[in-house]
């Protein structure tokens, strides 16, 4: 996220879902291929025009534009678990056109994520303040973006239960047959405990993120790879009581974008950590994806790779985008073989994310970039919509896309 791009850029109806996608990405491979300098440069066009509309329309209003609901874009308030990635999509927007208007928009978004500082109610602190003052601080230097960070992280670190070795997701009034519940996403926030033991010299916070990626590497991950969305603790003894899904088909499933945090969460640990172990399932969980027989040939997955519907089911652009940007990063932990496989597959998928397909044309989709993506389906939400943090990873792998080109 915040600090992984930093890392990369210094060194160096059934229509959408099944049949029109695919005979949209056929006549797509049938034009002449677009450079790859070219297809980013094209998007980020796309995506400053489409940026200005979505805050030309909802910048005086409170809250965060997070999707398209019933045709207008729904606003979330501070406490939303996305309500970071509107900052971090302006301070992104802000790195690749260096204008001065995207860094005012993104500083204006990033204060107002400012109540997620002291939220002990849950754990997507990293996602919250990470995509905006990560980011904001990665780019100005401003000393008061480090200060919210590290108050982020001393939030975050009180859900630690050193009995079971991990960080509590969910407060229990989500589903009170749970004791202490904790999903694949929360790999995500991890980054913000990394960063904040190095800042501030304070070991604690790394021992806290390694302990829980640890448990959850022990815990989450079936021997194929793939990961169940929610494991459920014993507080006191650190026991499985339950391993489940709450947004994927099954319990015995994979939910896509479940796979896609995973994937982004083992490369980011090796990246911090260096452990051989976390590169390893990091690997393992690429190959799942990449191999995985219902993975489509435009390489934007399923909402769940085991919905018995497939074809007709709904993709998931959001699952697309996060596991690009985490092939990216991957591909620089091996060696040219394997970084010649990381990057041409994340290539591929950004090529279909850049397509009619699922980008968005100026003056659609509410002012977001890309269509198609899905929230959380059995609840019957967000389904077939644009969602903030899927143009939030979007732009970050066409960021880490660009300085991987530039270094040659």
């Amino acid at each position: 996220m915040f600090d992984g791009l930093s890392r990369t850029l210094c060194p160096a109806a059934k229509t959408f879902i099944g049949i029109g996608l695919l005979a949209a990405g056929a006549a797509q491979a049938q034009q002449p291929q677009e450079s790859l300098d070219a297809m980013i440069a094209r998007d980020l066009r796309t995506a400053t025009a489409q940026y200005t509309t979505l805050l030309d329309k909802n910048a005086a209003q409170p809250g965060f534009p997070r999707t398209v609901e019933g045709g207008a874009v729904k606003l979330v308030g501070a406490r939303d678990w996305t309500s970071g990635f509107i900052p971090g999509s302006l301070w992104y927007l802000y790195q690749a056109t260096g204008e001065a208007r995207w860094k005012t928009a993104a500083a204006d978004y990033t204060a107002r994520t400012a109540p997620a500082k002291f939220d002990k109610t849950q754990h997507d602190l990293g996602f919250m303040l990470g995509s905006g003052y990560g980011n904001g601080l990665r780019l100005t230097g401003d000393t008061s973006y480090r200060d919210a960070m590290l108050a982020g992280a001393t939030t975050l670190v009180t859900r630690f239960n050193p009995k079971v070795g991990s960080i509590q997701s969910w407060d229990l009034w989500k589903n009170t047959s749970w004791a202490f519940p904790v999903i694949i996403d929360n790999m995500m926030n991890l980054e913000l405990l990394m960063w904040a033991a190095k800042a501030a010299n304070e070991p604690y916070y790394r021992e806290v993120a390694i302990a829980h990626a640890d448990t959850t590497l022990k815990n989450h991950f079936r021997p194929d790879g793939s990961s169940f969305h929610l494991v459920d603790y014993d507080p006191a003894s650190g026991a499985v009581r339950a391993r489940v899904t709450v947004q994927g088909n099954a319990d015995a499933s994979a939910w896509a974008r479940g796979q896609a945090w995973g994937l982004y969460g083992y490369t980011m640990m090796y990246r911090e950590t260096r452990k051989p172990e976390y590169l390893a399932q990091a690997r393992k969980i690429a190959a799942f994806w990449m191999s995985h027989p219902r993975l489509p040939a435009d390489k934007v997955p399923y909402w769940d790779f085991d919905d018995p519907a497939i074809p007709n089911t709904p993709r998931d652009s959001s699952a697309a985008a996060i596991a690009s940007s985490a092939l990216l990063e991957l591909a620089g932990f091996g060696d040219a073989a394997e970084a010649k496989r990381y990057r041409g597959f994340a290539e591929a998928t950004l090529r279909s994310l850049s397509s009619s397909a699922y980008l968005a044309k100026p003056g659609e989709n509410g002012g977001f970039l890309l269509k198609h993506a899905t929230g959380h389906k059995p609840a019957g939400k967000e389904i077939d919509v644009p969602l903030n943090y899927g143009d939030y990873y979007f732009l970050e792998a066409l960021l880490r896309l660009k300085a991987t080109l530039a270094a040659g």
